[in-house]
């Protein structure tokens, strides 16, 4: 029981995954498209003086428009989703294993097999 509860608490915080643009790591900014070495580059350098609230913030750098900041802003979309369905996969397999640990005591204890449906 205290693992579900943990998977349903591990689960909340997923879903709200997304690249912290303020502390992300180089790799994980040029995991976003369009931004690559030299723009993540920027991206650092810009955040050492200033503070990133959101991805409209990176206009004030050069080189960076609407193309970039609504990748940015596609970018947390899509982890968000990417995540959800990990989410989802995990639940199924917390549930498989543990109506199999179920179903083994119930065999155990009966000393019959359970029937699968």
């Amino acid at each position: 029981m205290k693992k579900i509860v943990a998977l349903f608490m591990l689960c909340g915080t997923f879903l709200f995954a997304q690249i912290n643009l303020q502390t992300a790591s180089k790799e994980e900014l040029m995991s976003i498209k369009g931004i690559g070495e030299k723009k993540a580059e920027q991206i650092m350098e810009y955040r050492k003086t200033n503070t990133i609230k959101n991805p409209e913030d990176l206009k004030n750098i050069k080189g960076f428009g609407d193309n970039i900041v609504g990748n940015v802003k596609e970018s947390g979309k899509t982890s968000k989703e990417k995540t959800e369905k990990k989410v989802e996969g995990k639940k199924e397999e917390k549930k498989k294993e543990l109506n199999k640990t179920v179903d083994k005591k119930i065999e155990k204890t009966t000393g019959t097999l359970v029937p699968k449906l």
